[in-house]
Parts: structure tokens; sequence; C-alpha cells
């Protein structure tokens, strides 16, 4: 974490850190980084919360005294602007959820992730937060990742998809059906709703915002980072079988350095919790600390365009437009 700081410093020289952890471990680490030191806070935390702790456990016993509790609440408080952890995700979301609260008529919070694509980066979510969506709330994160796509992406209308196992309209679930028919049938200012999208779609980057429940983001975002890595293996494996083989990588060089820069999981690390009120960051528990800079680096471009200003609005403006239109507007699941 600490050298991911630093590293990420270099970039954004304006950040100041408020750390929180175990003094014995923290310290010695922070005294090697002057720099990071130097625009640093450090508050020492007698308990931490492991990482196979359950979140209901790591509430109880880590509420007000553990790292992971001061993180998030320095952010309620108004001392930071983003909290960026690498713990537990489960006790982070519960933690997060606890002591920010979501926002007004928000009833689940998203995890949203940032995915390369080859048409540059797009945004899916859920990865991972709610197991689970009915239509209203895959109608939220459409509107929670759209306002995500335009402060870190600077789109004014960004396009969005839900993603189902076809496009035709008469596939897949009904909550997930009855989502894109109100979204077709009621635009929303600030979004472009471009119907169904496959699982082939998430790589080709037809869309900006990829919206989903956190069961299928979650197995869609481990199963494209298991291929990735699969994918290097063969080319590290084919590269080193003959001579001809290895001739041909120092050829072909810069190509493979661009190729494994691009495919690069580090490089797009940091999940945003979205529709709390205040920005949590979560970062890859097994990543280093070039990962860790990339989430910080993301924290610090969600704070600089105003991410929660932009998802408070878009959900204000929806929600007083279904009030304004009466019931006929609201989403209720078909009844058969």
């Amino acid at each position: 974490m600490l050298p991911g700081a630093a590293i990420s410093l270099q970039r954004h020289p304006r950040t100041r850190f408020v750390l929180y952890g175990d003094e014995s471990v923290v310290l010695p680490v922070l005294d090697t980084l002057p720099a990071l030191k130097a625009a640093s806070t450090f508050h020492h935390c007698d308990v931490s919360i492991r990482m196979d702790e359950r979140p209901s456990q790591a509430l109880r016993q880590g509420r007000y005294k553990s790292s992971m509790w001061k993180t998030v609440e320095a952010v309620k408080t108004g001392e930071a602007h983003v909290a960026v952890s690498a713990g537990n995700t489960g006790a982070l979301m519960a933690m997060a959820k606890f002591c920010l609260r979501t926002m007004a008529k928000v009833e689940r919070p998203a995890i949203a992730g940032i995915w390369p694509t080859v048409r540059g980066e797009s945004i899916v979510l859920d990865i991972g937060a709610t197991i689970g969506a009915d239509a209203q709330q895959l109608v939220d994160f459409s509107m929670m990742g759209a306002a995500m796509a335009r402060a870190l992406f600077g789109i004014e209308e960004p396009t969005v998809g839900l993603l189902n196992v076809g496009v035709e309209e008469v596939k897949g679930q009904d909550e997930v059906k009855e989502a894109a028919r109100f979204l077709k049938e009621n635009p929303i200012a600030g979004l472009s709703y471009r119907g169904f999208v496959e699982g082939d779609d998430l790589g080709k980057g037809t869309v900006d915002v990829v919206v989903t429940e956190g069961f299928t983001g979650n197995v869609a975002l481990k199963t494209a980072e298991g291929t990735a890595k699969q994918i290097a293996g063969y080319l590290r494996a084919a590269m080193s079988q003959t001579w001809m083989a290895r001739l041909g990588y120092i050829l072909a060089k810069s190509a493979f350095d661009r190729l494994r820069d691009k495919m690069d999981p580090r490089k797009v690390n940091g999940g945003v919790f979205l529709g709390l009120n205040g920005i949590v960051i979560k970062s890859h528990g097994g990543t280093d600390a070039e990962g860790v800079a990339a989430a910080i680096d993301l924290a610090c471009a969600m704070a600089e365009n105003g991410l929660l200003g932009k998802v408070e609005d878009s959900l204000r403006l929806f929600h007083e437009r279904l009030t304004t239109n009466g019931p006929t507007a609201a989403i209720a699941p078909e009844t058969i």
C-alpha cells in the first residue's frame, strides 16, 4: 500500500494522505519513503480486519476501532475525499454502507470497475456488491454508471447496455427485461440506452457502461482476469520453445510490450463503491505497488471530477421525474 501511494504521489503531487494502521508495521516502511511521509498524516489503530472475517463479525468487532472503519469514517467527517482499501471486500462494503449510508432512494450500492476494451475503456457494474438485483436497482446502476463515465471519461451522454444472454428483447430474466423496458420507454438525461449486450461485447467496448447484477459481474471479472493470465502464459511458453521463437520475440519485443501493458490488470485496478454518501475504492488484495497506485490514481480522478455530485444529481432528477409522472412511471415486476 505505501509504495503504491508513493508512486501515485509522483503523478499527483498535490495529494495528501491520511494513513491508518499498526504503527509497528507502517512507520518503518513510511520512514523509507520520505516524500510520502511528508505528505501524510498517520493514525495508529490497534485493530485490523482479517481477510477471512465475515462482514457481520468485522462490523461488530471492528466498528469505531479498526483501521478500515477509521479510513471510511475519514470520508464521512470530511478529513478525506476518498477512502482506498485493499482489505476484506465484504467487510469494507458493510462498514462503508453502515458509516456513510446509501444515497436517498438507493436500496443497494454497487461496485463499478473499469474494463479495458479494444476501443479504450468501459465501466462495468455491479461486480460483486449485490447478488441478484431487481429492475429498479438495475436502473439505478445504469444512472450511477453513466454518472461515473461522465466524471471519468468526460462523455456528456454515455451509452449504457444491460448484460444479457442475448440481444433479443424476449430473452433474459424478468428483472432484466423489465429494466430494459423502462430504460427504453423513459429516456433519462445524461444516459443513452442502447439495449442488451452480450458477454463478448465487454471486450469490444460496444457501450460505455455495462450493467448487471453482482454475481454475474464478479464471475465475468474473474473470468477476464484468468483469461488474460492464461494468454500471457501461452505466449511465454510459445516464445521460449525454439531459438527461432526466441529470435522472433526479440524482433517483436516492442509489440509484445504494448500487448502486455494493455492486458495488465494492474492498470485498471480499483472498484468504486457507488450509491453511498461518500467515495470508497476497493483495490485488489493481491495486487502490487503499481496496482495500488492505479487505484489511488482513480481515487484522485473521482474526487477531482466530482463523481459524488454527478451521481447525486442523476438520482435526484430521476426520482423527481418519477414523482411528477406518477405511479405509471414506476417499475413493477411483470405479473403472470
